[in-house]
């Protein structure tokens, strides 16, 4: 007999509703099948044969290396613009980046959508952001769970935040003390604001009473909201040839904190990051916000990536090995700085 319970029903929760959307979502979970994959979707859990990748990659020491996070208040740019095909990236990203900062190569990815009501295509929409989020990492998308929650959500809105999980090898995972000054810092350019700093974004545009949807000339022409909706960026493949090619001594995933909170994160004691602001290739999108809602220059690099997502340090001598394979995998890569004996943590200048 197919399940279904009319009471529930009563309640607000349309567990067909939900059936529907799996079905949609096949597709898109199909694109993410890795060889690793042991399982089909429908099971109580996503089982992943590590040893495949333990064999292929030469690994000797095994380790997980795991992440979580969501979206954020960014989902409100996705209601209000109706979109809801490319959050699924920012998803995938905010986890996949993270975990390849110690050099890990994601495997699998699970993701959680809670929402006020079950809309089987917008779910769907949803799920084919995060399959191409993983596509785009090499991540199998194993698992997930949707949970219609009538009453706690308002009915067109939902929250989406995932997990994902990496393997390395003990041995070969980033060892940020071997970093000592005179050691370069690369910057790999960002899409935009990402994911984060989105509560403030919000206040500073009003968004929910502005027009975000005309052209905005400092925008090339783009609206607020479809800059703002722009996709993380992954790292993965790039990060992971280049690992393969130079001696990586530190990667700083630029989220929540901006600049003076994540690259000390990659830094040992007693040494800093001597940042050259004129470097940095500063987007459009973080001048029109700063000049709209009076942010000082220090708040805005203590917030958002400011138009570098991640940054790398490498020895001197092996800068140009590194900006070459970089480029060479669609990175417009560039110096920012150096690292010096300092207790500053980043000083930029």
């Amino acid at each position: 007999m197919k399940s279904f319970s009319e009471s529930y029903k009563n309640a607000g929760v349309d567990i067909t509703a939900g059936y529907t959307a799996v079905e949609l979502m096949k597709r898109h979970i199909a694109r993410t099948v890795t060889e690793g994959v042991c399982d089909k979707i429908g099971g109580f859990g996503g089982i992943f044969d590590i040893g495949l990748y333990m064999e292929k990659y030469d690994i000797k020491h095994p380790v997980l290396v795991s992440g979580t996070d969501g979206v954020g208040t960014k989902l409100k740019f996705a209601f209000l613009m109706d979109k809801h095909d490319t959050v699924g990236i920012d998803c995938v990203a905010m986890c996949v980046n993270d975990i390849i900062c110690c050099g890990a190569r994601p495997l699998v990815f699970l993701d959680y959508i809670a929402c006020g009501k079950n809309y089987p295509e917008k779910i769907a929409a949803i799920v084919s952001g995060v399959a191409d989020g993983c596509v785009m990492s090499d991540a199998a998308l194993v698992g997930g769970e949707t949970a219609e929650m009538p009453g706690f959500y308002p009915e067109d809105e939902y929250d989406l935040a995932g997990f994902a999980c990496g393997i390395a090898d003990r041995d070969k995972i980033i060892d940020k003390d071997k970093i000592t000054a005179g050691d370069v810092i690369i910057a790999l350019p960002s899409s935009g604001v990402h994911s984060n700093g989105f509560s403030l974004v919000r206040k500073v545009f009003d968004v929910e009473n502005s027009d975000i949807k005309s052209p905005v000339c400092e925008l090339g022409g783009k609206s607020l909201g479809e800059t703002l909706l722009t996709p993380t960026r992954i790292y993965v493949k790039p990060v992971l040839s280049l690992l393969e090619k130079v001696n990586v001594k530190g990667i700083s995933h630029i989220t929540g904190g901006g600049f003076y909170e994540n690259i000390p994160r990659s830094l040992p004691s007693n040494y800093s990051a001597k940042v050259e602001k004129a470097a940095i290739r500063i987007l459009p999108i973080f001048d029109v916000l700063a000049k709209t809602g009076g942010i000082p220059e220090r708040d805005m690099f203590n917030t958002y990536n400011m138009g570098v997502g991640m940054s790398i340090t490498v020895d001197k001598n092996d800068v140009d090995k590194a900006l070459a394979s970089l480029k060479a995998d669609g990175e417009d890569a560039y110096v920012i700085g150096e690292v010096i004996k300092s207790d500053e943590g980043v000083i930029i200048s």
